[in-house]
């Protein structure tokens, strides 16, 4: 008898395997690039680590204790106080050329118009502030049966606005997660993908609206620098296991390097520093993967991938 799956086993069933990662991009960018004030949009339980010279303050669309409610699969797991609350699209709490980086991983995905998006976390930057975005390549995803996003179709979100899309998005994303490919080849499988997809519409579900692969956000990227007038650099992109990293800093100021020079006592500091992180991020791991809530909420986790994740 072949094993039950669970819903998030048959939206990712078909991935490919991301290459091995020969750079930590997440960890080598945030080093080098990251320093003074900024903010982390959406961190919950996955805050990036930055450098002793930075200071990251979490935004969130809600509270902290309702961030918990609103994500009982995270029980028992520390998530990172929201200091902010505010829409990570608009930011309309924070000042205009205020801060020195911005960090938002894992959610330009998740935008109808990225373009918007971008030009709005650069004015918030300061002359020669950074822009650190992550987003997953859909080829290692529950997104992999989806088509990549064409640049042309990013434009026209932006310039036309994004409601013509919205349904559109909504029934490739019905389409192609629910199920696996033999459930794909069911008779029914058309009517079940269009309610489906109509319940996540209705809902207001905050899918993944557009889909990457490495290269195809690094095209995107080139694209939104033209359109606004080439208002910022694209200084490092790298892939990181499931995910392409990127780092953007807004013109206007000489780029400094983030990372003084450090002598050998401050490199062990800052490895006995990353070692301790590392070994509360293992036992909370621990503590999560064998508490009782983790078992009990197992159909709540395989909802949430099956309806695309946090936004």
């Amino acid at each position: 008898m072949e094993p039950v799956r669970s819903s998030a086993e048959l939206a990712t069933a078909g991935a490919a395997t991301p290459p091995p990662a020969y750079l930590d991009a997440r960890a080598e960018f945030a080093y080098r690039y990251l320093r003074g004030t900024g903010l982390e949009i959406g961190a919950l339980n996955r805050r990036l680590p930055v450098p002793a010279w930075a200071t990251a303050r979490n935004v969130d669309r809600l509270p902290t204790e309702e961030l918990r409610a609103a994500y009982p699969e995270l029980e028992g797991v520390d998530l990172a106080p929201v200091d902010v609350v505010d829409d990570g699209e608009r930011l309309e709490t924070v000042d205009a050329s205020s801060q020195d980086f911005i960090v938002a991983n894992h959610f330009l995905e998740h935008t109808e118009d990225p373009i918007g998006t971008i030009g709005m976390h650069l004015g918030k930057l300061k002359p020669g502030g950074i822009l650190f975005y992550a987003v997953p390549d859909k080829r290692y995803t529950f997104d992999h049966r989806r088509e990549v996003t064409a640049v042309d179709h990013i434009v026209r979100d932006h310039t036309e606005g994004p409601e013509g899309s919205r349904r559109g998005h909504y029934d490739e994303y019905g389409a192609a997660v629910l199920g696996d490919a033999e459930e794909k080849e069911a008779p029914d499988f058309a009517e079940r993908a269009e309610k489906f997809s109509r319940e996540l519409e209705a809902s207001q579900v905050s899918i993944h609206a557009h889909t990457f692969t490495a290269s195809s956000f690094l095209a995107v990227l080139l694209e939104i620098r033209e359109r606004l007038d080439e208002g910022f650099e694209i200084e490092a992109f790298a892939r990181h296991e499931a995910e392409a990293v990127a780092i953007l800093r807004k013109v206007g100021a000489d780029p400094q390097p983030a990372a003084p020079p450090q002598s050998a006592p401050d490199l062990a500091a800052e490895a006995d520093r990353l070692r301790t992180q590392i070994a509360q991020l293992e036992r909370e791991l621990r503590r999560l993967t064998t508490s009782s809530s983790w078992r009990v909420t197992e159909p709540l986790r395989a909802a949430k991938a099956r309806l695309g994740g946090r936004r």
